[in-house]
This record gives structure tokens, sequence and C-alpha cells, in this order.
């Protein structure tokens, strides 16, 4: 297995238009490496780009230490498992997983035992003698892996492979791609998606897309509890962050932000010298808004305009004066407040953040 290292890559199509912005990214031998972002964020074309399915404009890459810019899919040393199954629909499972090998000329034998292997690890062993149309969604793409795995490639790819089974078997197999992994230390693995609890569960590192650039690498707690900028603190969560204007009114090891003119807030989270006086923006995630108790001081205070009953959590959507978008408040289990109550909310300071007017971060500048 193998390292991949991105250096200033670029893709720009023939139109002008740059859909990568210098990518510069170290993906260490072993790691569960998630691309995660919204639609058109550039993670499946960064993925190809990897593969040589893509052409990289400008930049290089490495994978094993070897620069393979420019050098053909076939001799990269990876292998992608697609969003298709884009299985052989004539062939047995055992086939479709051996044709890679049997094109290489590889002895019999050895293809005997690296499907079987590969059979075995992903549990489709009872499977082989079956055509694919005979399985379930769930199976197809578990040969499609094991089509990957058993050419024994550096690096693997997979292109957003759960999106076309349907909610349970995603969980299935998104615990048989984590046991797959665990069950391969060595292996290097890359893992395109939009779906972020996908990337929470299955990362060892999240890299967060937007528009071509990366706006965060980093585990995914690390983009949980801190992110860099706006964009990474209502990408990551659910429900997302709560994202609101304010003014910075001091700084110092306090600093002093008002909201919408209607409340003001004290928080420990210090901004640089020159922000006082300027705007920015405050957050909260919604889980960490509780709500006060009587006699408590309160941090927002406003009308109940929705309610979500989720079993396991409500949601609260609260109508603050002064600000525009609704904050939502997440409680765990039910709660018998309704629509048009009036509701008192409270954080601890160390959940707060605080962000300048260019949407970044004071904890990470």
């Amino acid at each position: 297995m193998a390292n991949v290292k991105l250096t200033n890559v670029k893709k720009v199509y023939s139109n002008n238009v740059e859909v990568m912005r210098d990518i510069n990214l170290d993906i260490k031998q072993g790691e569960f490496i998630v691309f995660v972002g919204p639609s058109g964020c550039g993670k499946s074309t960064l993925l190809r780009m990897i593969s040589g399915l893509e052409e990289i404009s400008s930049g290089t890459l490495e994978i094993d230490g070897q620069n393979v810019t420019d050098v053909p899919p076939s001799l990269r040393g990876v292998a992608m498992v697609f969003q298709s199954y884009a299985l052989y629909p004539h062939m047995t499972v055992y086939d479709n997983m051996a044709f890679s090998l049997q094109i290489a000329k590889v002895n019999k034998k050895e293809v005997d035992a690296q499907v079987r292997r590969a059979a075995e690890m992903l549990q489709l062993t009872p499977f082989l003698d079956r055509l694919p149309k005979a399985l379930s969604g769930g199976q197809r793409q578990r040969v499609a892996i094991g089509r990957a795995i058993v050419r024994r490639p550096k690096v693997f790819l997979f292109d957003e492979p759960l999106s076309n089974l349907d909610a349970a078997l995603r969980v299935a197999t998104r615990m048989e791609i984590a046991n797959l992994k665990e069950s391969m230390p060595d292996s290097t693995m890359i893992y395109v998606t939009h779906d972020q609890v996908e990337a929470m569960t299955l990362a060892d590192r999240i890299v967060l897309l937007s528009a071509g650039n990366i706006e965060q690498v980093g585990s995914p707690l690390e983009l949980y509890a801190n992110p860099e900028n706006v964009f990474v603190a209502k990408f990551i969560g659910s429900p997302a962050m709560n994202v609101m204007p304010c003014m910075i009114e001091s700084t110092g090891s306090n600093t002093q932000i008002k909201v919408a003119n209607t409340f003001s807030i004290s928080t420990p989270i210090a901004s640089p010298e020159g922000d006082a006086g300027k705007p920015g923006f405050f957050g909260i995630r919604p889980e960490d808004l509780a709500l006060a108790k009587e006699g408590e001081a309160a941090l927002l205070e406003g009308e109940v305009s929705f309610v979500e009953s989720l079993g396991e959590a409500t949601l609260l959507y609260v109508t603050i004066p002064g600000v525009e978008d609704a904050v939502i408040s997440k409680q765990q289990g039910t709660v018998d407040i309704h629509k048009g109550d009036t509701l008192r909310l409270t954080a601890v300071p160390e959940k707060l953040h605080l962000f300048n007017q260019d949407e970044q971060s004071y904890r990470c500048l």
C-alpha cells in the first residue's frame, strides 16, 4: 500500500473554467480519507484525477513516492469502486471478481486463492456461482469492492459507492466498509461522498471541499468542534450550526459581541487586535442550546415557530427578534413545548463560536 501526495494540482477545462484550484494534500499509507462537500464542489473530479480518468491540468500527483501525473490509469496501482456496480451481467460473482486477474494472465491457482480470500472477507462465498441479477444491491456493491480487492492495488478509490442503496442497506454496507478497512489496516483508501454521516463515521480524516477549494482537512471531531470557517461550521453537523451576524464590541481575553442589537454575549474567545467594532458572525450548534432554568440568565429568547418531534430528539425552531433565520435548538427525547411558546435558551461559553467578517474562525486565526 502507498501514500498519495498532491502538489498544486489544478483542473481547467477547455473553456478556461477552473474547477480545482491549487490542491495540496498529503495522504499517508493506511489512512481512510473521505472527500466530502456539496454537489459540484469537485470531490469526484479530484478522485478521478487521482485515478487517471481525468487529466491533471497542472501540478503533480505522487503515489508511493513516484510521480504518476502522466502515467496511464492501468499503471498507477489504483482500483476504483464506482457508484454504479458496473458488473458483467452474464458472468458469475466468481468470474466478475476474477476477470481482471485473468486478463493479466495470473496463474489460475493464484486467481482462485485471491478470489476466495476476498469473497470470505466480504461474506460472498455462498454467492460465488450466482449471476448479479440474483443478488441484492448491497451484495452487488460488495462484489464490486471484491473485484477491487483481488487486484491488490496500492490505493483504493470509492466514488459514492452507497448512493444507489436504500437507507437500511446503506447503513449495513457502511459497516461492512468500516470492517473491511479494519481487516486491511495498511491499505490506503480514498472515499467520495456527499453524505456527512458517512464521512463522520468512516474517515480517519475528512477533506471538506467547496467550489474546487479545500476548506478544511482534519479528523471528523476536529471539523465538528473547531470549524475553520462558516462554511465548515454549517456543513458539518445535522442540523447545521446556527450562525447569525453580530458586532464585535471589544477585544482582549473576553470578547463582547452584540447580535441584532437585541442581546449581548460575553465569550472567552479572544478576538485579534483591530477587530473591535467590526461585524462578524456568532455560531452555536443546536445540540449545545439548552433550555434555561427558572432564574437562570438566558443567552437567547424568542417564540417557537415550529416543532419537529423525531422521537429520539425534538427540534425547536425559535424566532429571535432581529435575527433573520430561525434558531434551532435540539433537545433529547420529547419535550412539552409547542408552537407559540416563549423559549429561553442558554449555552456554556466554551461551546460558542466566533467568526470574523471574512467568515474565518477566531480559533484558527
